[in-house]
């Protein structure tokens, strides 16, 4: 049970601050005009973590950091796609009914945004390599198994949480106004980064 408990508060100290991919995932499930369609993301973003969780824990994710081109790519993918979901953000606005789900993200949008912000967001790979992994290699056996599953579940419940909050604020009267400006200080807060990712690895 201490690596089960270790790999939950592990994974609540990384997932649970406020980051580009929950901003993502709270802002879904406050456009999206149904719950069920929030689920979407919230199934891509937690598959995504997963993935990143297994090869973390199995060592395959600190073989691919070696390698210099991989960690450029990475964060050249996450500087454009940054850049321009800030854009995305600081237009997108709160309507009802029909307008609503004209102006919602589509299927196809939230998978690939999902993946991208999991995926493309060096920050996140590399937290999960430098702190999952590492962590992981004090077990062996079950315990390890205990420890990635840990982990796992808290990405899950912690994605689904967020969809389930947005979606409720979302649907608050005179909540629309509010969320405009929302928007503009996550757009802020993602152009910051991009900018911060840029300066700091090729400036």
């Amino acid at each position: 049970m201490q690596a089960f408990i270790h790999g939950m508060v592990l994974a609540m100290g990384l997932i649970l601050p406020l980051g580009i991919q929950n901003l993502f995932v709270f802002t879904q499930g406050v456009t999206q005009p149904t719950f069920v369609r929030t689920l979407p993301v919230v199934v891509t973003a937690s598959i995504c973590d997963t993935i990143l969780i297994l090869l973390a824990v199995q060592g395959v994710s600190l073989f691919i950091a070696s390698f210099a081109w991989i960690k450029v790519f990475l964060l050249g993918i996450g500087i454009i796609f940054l850049s321009y979901m800030g854009w995305l953000t600081w237009n997108q606005t709160l309507a009802n009914g029909c307008e609503h789900e004209e102006k919602s993200v589509t299927l196809k949008q939230q998978i690939f945004f999902a993946v991208t912000v999991s995926l493309f967001n060096p920050h996140a790979v590399l937290d999960t390599i430098g702190v999952i992994g590492t962590s992981s290699i004090n077990y062996v056996g079950s315990e390890k198994n205990l420890f990635t599953t840990a982990c796992i579940l808290i990405s899950w419940c912690w994605f689904l949480f967020l969809a389930v909050i947005g979606w409720k604020i979302g649907k608050q009267e005179g909540f629309a106004k509010l969320f405009v400006s929302i928007n503009k200080i996550s757009a802020v807060f993602m152009w910051l980064s991009a900018i911060y990712m840029a300066y700091s690895n090729y400036l």
